[in-house]
């Protein structure tokens, strides 16, 4: 969900696809944010009028029925005029995530207003606050998500929100833990980023590079997570001198974004 938050270099904007993250949409995946070398801006000051249980007008084509079934059924313990709100205010956050994710934010502080104790509801709350760049807010949010019973796999914003408030070595012992050791597939892959990050934050190059190709990089694979992680070990190829095989990893990484995530293509340029 963030505005104008400076993205890594490498990674634009995601479009709106399957693959996002939409609070009050879907709840398959995260922002996909990380990466070694990561610039991080200031954190912004919190609203402290957020309790407030009124929040920003909801457009009148928003509608509760527009949350995902998942989401609504957890929202049956609110009585139905609050849960349509509610609702309403989740379905705005997600539309407005990439666009306005101050606004994003808005909405979901109005939602945690009126339901703070509902996992879905935090989860949207710490996805905005990401998104904005506000890491503190988004780990608290994450972590309360998690405790409440989130099935979201959210170890990998967990860990970037730890790097984000300036403590790399906790990013990594999330990867140490057992929830972590139960990701597969993409949500593993994204842990891969951040820890590999976290790494490079640290210093430890050669570590984050071991991180990225364990398991062995496949560079047929497509899609915006394997371009993200091809381009992040370009990028530490480069960090360690090792010019022609970044190259070729950007080349990989380039050929795997079909959604024009990275800059891939523009590196590709600069190191030809």
């Amino acid at each position: 969900m963030p505005h104008d938050k400076p993205a890594g270099r490498g990674e634009r904007r995601p479009q709106r696809s399957s693959n996002g993250q939409r609070p009050g949409r879907d709840r398959t995946s995260a922002p996909r944010r990380s990466g070694p070398n990561r610039a991080r801006p200031t954190q912004p000051n919190h609203d402290t009028d957020e309790a407030r249980p009124t929040g920003p007008p909801i457009p009148s084509h928003i509608e509760a029925k527009q949350l995902s079934p998942e989401i609504r059924g957890e929202l049956t313990t609110l009585d139905r005029a609050t849960a349509d709100t509610v609702a309403r205010h989740l379905v705005a956050a997600g539309e407005l995530l990439e666009e306005d994710p101050e606004a994003a934010l808005a909405h979901a502080r109005a939602a945690r207003a009126r339901s703070g104790r509902i996992a879905a509801v935090r989860e949207a709350v710490g996805i905005a606050a990401y998104q904005c760049g506000d890491w503190a807010q988004a780990l608290a949010e994450l972590r309360a998500a998690r405790r409440m019973g989130s099935r979201s796999p959210l170890l990998a914003l967990i860990a970037d929100c730890e790097r984000g408030v300036g403590r790399p070595e906790r990013a990594i012992e999330v990867a140490r833990s057992d929830d972590a050791a139960q990701l597969t597939g993409e949500d593993a892959d994204e842990l891969r980023i951040v820890v590999a990050g976290a790494r490079s934050d640290l210093g430890q190059h050669e570590q984050a590079l071991a991180i990225l190709s364990s398991p062995q990089l496949d560079p047929s694979r497509t899609g915006q997570t394997a371009a993200r992680l091809f381009y992040v070990y370009a990028e530490t190829l480069l960090t360690l001198g090792r010019r022609d095989e970044a190259l070729q990893w950007f080349l990989h990484a380039a050929r795997a974004d079909v959604d024009g995530v990275t800059d891939a293509e523009e590196r590709v340029t600069e190191l030809s």
